[in-house]
């Protein structure tokens, strides 16, 4: 069995930056196991595979190297890029997730994804304790830490200055303790400064702490934790994020206002292949 592949940088700016995604140009045929073990083989933080759908311009699975996901942001965008050439859809696309259709659109190779209405409860710890858990103290914190879901919860903590973004050094065990909603251990920090922002994300993976370059959900996340807080409306951020990782990202953010969260990157493809079972 050949099934051919391709590689892709979402939210980037160059072709060796952003944040890499695997595509798999046609999953069917393949098992569950097959699918993990092939996420596991290129060990990105997702690939995904394409599959048929009859509602939407392709079914869409989303793997990490240990487990699915419902929803993730890069995944979508760089996918969706793949499905145009694929299927000659032109520039409007609907990806069919397990969270959900996810419509996204294009401008050239810029792609923008409209996210899920955003769910959102307290983050269930206090000040003190999270500030502890980002090698932090509780000045560097802004209120309020929530945990948001436009398809993926993620605990969502607002920061008082760059320079926190940049010193934080989390504590897996505090993030086991304080970041965990019962099935994955994760954190998002950020500051403004106008409309600019740095991000950064943090999760767990095998009793260590990753950090990822670029996080779309994160993002739409943020989007989430915006309307929750009664921000202003409409906002455009332009959100960086992949800094102390060496792998520059830059997200694009939008919510309007009637409240709904766009989510925009540039994707490019940096190569193709096809491997063999």
């Amino acid at each position: 069995m050949s099934l051919p592949f391709r590689l892709v940088n979402v939210f980037a700016d160059t072709p060796l930056g952003g944040n890499p995604l695997c595509v798999f140009e046609d999953g069917r045929g393949l098992d569950d196991a097959t699918l993990q073990a092939l996420a596991l083989q290129f060990n990105l933080s997702e690939t995904t595979f394409i599959l048929p759908s009859a509602t939407a311009s392709a079914r869409v699975r989303i793997f990490t190297p240990t487990f699915e996901m419902p929803f993730a942001g890069h995944p979508t965008l760089g996918t969706a890029h793949v499905v145009r050439e694929l299927k000659g859809t032109g520039d409007e696309v609907v990806l069919d997730m397990a969270a959900g259709p996810i419509p996204v659109v294009a401008q050239g190779d810029v792609w923008t994804l409209r996210a899920n209405p955003p769910r959102h409860r307290a983050a269930g710890a206090p000040g003190e304790a999270l500030a502890a858990m980002l090698g932090l103290t509780v000045a560097d914190l802004l209120d309020p830490p929530l945990w948001i879901d436009t398809g993926s919860e993620q605990l969502v903590i607002p920061l008082a200055s760059f320079a926190a973004v940049r010193r934080a050094a989390p504590n897996l065990e505090a993030m086991l303790a304080h970041a965990s909603n019962g099935r994955r251990t994760l954190a998002y920090i950020f500051a403004r400064e106008g409309e600019h922002v740095l991000a950064r994300f943090f999760f767990v993976k095998h009793r260590a702490i990753v950090e990822d370059p670029g996080t779309g959900s994160a993002c739409a996340n943020l989007g989430g934790w915006l309307l929750a807080t009664g921000a202003a409306l409409p906002q455009r951020l332009s959100i960086d994020q992949g800094e102390a990782v060496g792998r520059a990202c830059r997200l694009g953010l939008e919510v309007t206002a009637a409240g709904t969260i766009r989510v925009c990157g540039r994707v490019i493809e940096i190569g193709r292949g096809t491997i063999t079972l």
